[in-house]
Order: structure tokens, then sequence, then C-alpha cells
């Protein structure tokens, strides 16, 4: 009778520390739910007056994994304004790729850049494994300056699938090498190591420097380079999160307009936003919502730029959206934003699209992905 009371009596504490886990799992996952801390920032408005009806520049920035739900998460956050709010024409992206109604960012990025659908997984190559020409390259061809930040490895699927030609996302190394086969002015990230610390024994940062570049890892001694080629690397894989990685977008995107604006010709540059994604596939408000109002900021720092020179045409999308995310509830007084999710993974909705600056009439409406890219294409300096 003394071993039955002793086995209820422990069935039930083991019962009640099971429950008290499961409730700070709980509690633990509703937190990551919630964004409720943040001084907003002031937003300006900038002149819808351009001095060309065609661009000299273009600044494309990709939000990976950004839907509309993560745009009004951030709106609801910084209280109601967000920089994006400048680029008036809008509209909708249709994602899938070439052999899946839901895309990967190695697909997704490559109809961004090439305007060509091709299987996930790919960069840079349509579905039966052919090169395809990027957006980057053509810039190259008509000697325009080109450059790509992210807040990623540099070498991770949506850069890559604007500079490289692999069968396999993954190919990192493989992807690395492929930039010393550019003339590529600007990249800055983070993927050090797929340069140096390599199988094949190549160190590529010691390449980069004989063709020319500057390579760097300090951010503080990227913001101060004005001109020349620039290969900065923050981190040895990817960058942290914001709370490590501070204001990184913001000086990268400022660094590499102040390099490639040098360029007579125009420069096109890609912008990414990598870590909204990684946000979603947590389930996780708080870290979308950061990563969000950083990508704002350095969209911030493009709109000065665009407004003062008046010929440079800003685009803004996603390859998709994760996490499918719903904001449940809000305030515009405390910015405080509270997330849902459906999945872990990516969905297939359809994603936004905002312009500012000429040319950016364009981009109304609901097109396929590969038609962003086909209208940046024409509008192109000489085409």
């Amino acid at each position: 009778m003394t071993k039955k009371i002793l086995a209820f009596v422990l069935s039930l504490v083991m019962g009640f520390t099971l429950f008290a886990q499961d409730k700070n799992v709980a509690e633990d996952g509703e937190n990551l739910k919630i964004y409720d801390s943040g001084e907003a920032y002031q937003v300006k408005t900038f002149t819808q007056k351009f001095k060309s009806r065609k661009p000299k520049n273009i600044i494309f920035f990709i939000g990976d994994g950004m839907g509309v739900s993560q745009v009004h998460a951030a709106l609801t956050a910084n209280k109601g304004r967000l920089f994006i709010e400048n680029l008036k024409y809008t509209g909708f992206s249709k994602t899938s790729s070439a052999d899946n109604y839901i895309t990967d960012s190695a697909a997704g990025g490559t109809a961004l850049s090439s305007g060509v659908k091709t299987y996930n997984g790919a960069i840079g190559l349509d579905k039966d494994k052919n090169r395809v020409k990027t957006i980057l390259e053509i810039a190259e061809e008509k000697g325009m300056a080109t450059g790509l930040v992210s807040t990623s490895a540099i070498t991770h699927a949506t850069p890559a699938s604007f500079i490289a030609h692999q069968s396999n996302r993954n190919m990192y190394e493989e992807i690395a090498a492929d930039f010393l086969k550019t003339d590529i002015d600007v990249f800055i990230g983070g993927g050090y190591k797929h340069f140096t610390n390599r199988k094949d024994g190549r160190n590529l940062a010691g390449e980069l420097k004989e063709k020319g570049y500057t390579v760097e890892k300090d951010l503080n001694i990227i913001a101060n380079i004005k001109s020349g080629k620039l290969a900065g690397f923050v981190a040895e894989e990817h960058p942290g999160r914001l709370n490590e990685r501070g204001n990184f977008l913001p000086v990268a995107v400022s660094t590499a307009i102040n390099i490639l604006s040098d360029n007579k010709r125009g420069f096109f540059l890609m912008v990414e936003g990598s870590q909204i994604d990684w946000g979603g596939h947590a389930s996780n408000t708080d870290y979308i919502v950061e990563d969000m109002l950083d990508m704002d900021k350095s969209i911030g720092k493009a709109l000065e730029f665009a407004a003062k020179d008046g010929k440079t045409l800003i685009v803004l999308t996603a390859d998709h959206e994760t996490g499918g995310m719903a904001v449940l509830n809000g305030s515009f007084e405390t910015g405080m934003v509270k997330g849902e999710f459906t999945t872990g993974g990516h969905t297939g909705v359809m994603v936004p699209i905002f312009a500012y600056g000429p040319g950016a009439e364009e981009f109304i409406g609901i097109m396929e992905n590969i038609e962003i890219n086909e209208k940046m294409k024409k509008l192109l300096p000489g085409r």
C-alpha cells in the first residue's frame, strides 16, 4: 500500500514538473510572437519629382521572406510610419518556381536576377541547368558599376543568384570562386570562410587583392572607404542578429552607394534583408520586426541619395513569403505587434512590390516575379 501511495505521489510530482516545463515552453513560444519594445525612429517624406524619365541607377532591395504581414508588422512597430511609404508605386509578384508551387530563395533569386524561372536550389541556371545572364552581368557589360550587399553570407542563395552559376545553392565555395570571374565593384556581407578556408586550398581573399580589391573585415574601416573596388566581409559565415551586427546594413548600403555613384555610366546595386526570412522560419515576430525595420532604415539611406540625385530607381520586393505570418493584434501608440504563424517554411502567396523614382510606374499591378527583372532590364541605361 505504501509503495502505491509513493508511486502516486511521484506521478503527481512528475506530472506537475512536466506541466510546468510545458507551460514555460508555451510562454517562451508566446513571447517570441510579440514585439513590444524599441524606440520609433523619424521617417522623412521625400520628393516625388525626378530629373529624367529613365533611371541612371537602380537600387534593388529584396526582403527575403517579406510578405504584406511583415511590412504591416514593421509599420505598426514604428508607430505608423516607414520609409517604404515613399515608394508610392505598388504591385504584387507571383513567386512560384519552375518545379514547385512554393519557391526557395535560390529559384526565387534567380527569377529576379535573370528573368527566368528555374528549379528550387538552382543558382543562375535555367531548369535545364543552362547558364542565364543576370541583370548584374548585363549592367557590367554596359560599363555600369555593380554591387551586392546582404545580411547573410554573400555566397547565400539570394546574392549568389545575381553573380554565380551553380547547380546547387549549397555549393558555397564554388559560388565564392564565381565572384572572381566578374568585375563587380562592391560586395559586403558575411561568408569570409568560403573565400579562405577552402577544400581546394585557394585563398580567394588574396586573389581579390591581386585584382585590385580592398578586402576588409572591420565595418568602421569599410564605412570610410570612398572609392575603388571593395570586398567587405563582416562575418566568417552569417552576420549575427541585429543586437550583434548593429547598424551594419544601413552603413553598408551608404558605403556601396558612395563608391558606385562615382561611375558616370550609373550603377546597379542589389541589397538583401536576409534575416526577415529567418525570423519567419523561427515563427518569431520580434526577429521579423527588427530586421524589417533594419531594412527600412537602409531604404531611408537609399532614398536620401535618390531624392537628391533625381535619376535613381528604387525597387523593393521579396523572393517569397516565409511563415504564413498574420498580425493578430498591435498598437500604433506603443508599437506592440502580436504575430501568428501557419508554417515554419515558405508559402506560395503573392508578395508586394514597391517602387520610387524614374520608371517606378512600371511596377504597378500583379505580375510574375520574372517580369520585375524584365522591367528593370528595360530601364537600364543604353537599352
